[in-house]
């Protein structure tokens, strides 16, 4: 089964997967929430799942169909070479890790791989997460500022959002800037934006 939001994509894996004697399209969703329900009544072998769709994302939906059968096996097709959505991912239960820059030369073999019971994680993606290991991660409320500061937001109408004080915004933007050794608002926010922390 294939899990995005762009009918072209699914087309063009729809078209490799015929080409394949041994692989059989069974079913297409366009957002997460559908993907679980046609799960149920299809049981596929692989599913390939996108991460950012509208409707229920991709990680909650990874989560939503592992919890119905532990053993599915899941390959998150992504445009997103961060670390912190490909831990999550993982975290929920994806096996595979597919960006999709590399879906012309991977994707059979990655299909095949995790069908085996095997693991697939591209070298760059792999390379993130080591890089990464042992980090203090932000925590949620961190995130939250974050996202404000992202949006343009001084700390004032940051700390007005979130119904905190003012002085507790620059605490938290201090933790933000040193978890993330950023020099400054705008650097903490493009290296959250390239990890996969936030998304704009």
């Amino acid at each position: 089964m294939v899990v995005d939001d762009h009918p072209l994509l699914r087309e063009g894996i729809a078209a490799v997967l015929g080409t394949q004697p041994d692989m059989l399209l069974q079913a297409e969703a366009e957002e997460g929430g559908e993907a679980v329900a046609l799960y149920r009544l299809h049981r596929p072998d692989v599913v390939l799942m996108d991460l950012q769709m509208p409707g229920m994302d991709g990680i909650t939906a990874i989560g939503a169909i592992r919890a119905q059968d532990p053993s599915a096996r899941i390959v998150v097709l992504t445009t997103y070479r961060g670390d912190v959505q490909a831990l999550q991912a993982l975290r929920a239960g994806a096996q595979g890790y597919l960006l999709k820059s590399m879906l012309r030369r991977e994707l059979v073999d990655t299909i095949r791989a995790v069908h085996a019971g095997g693991r697939r994680v591209p070298h760059e993606v792999a390379d993130a997460l080591a890089a990464h290991v042992g980090e203090d991660s932000l925590s949620m409320r961190e995130i939250e500022v974050l996202r404000e500061v992202a949006d343009g937001n001084a700390n004032k109408r940051v700390a007005r959002c979130l119904g905190i004080s003012e002085e507790t915004v620059k605490a938290h933007m201090k933790s933000i800037m040193s978890k993330l050794d950023a020099n400054d608002r705008t650097h903490a926010v493009t290296i959250a934006i390239k990890r996969g922390i936030i998304q704009l």
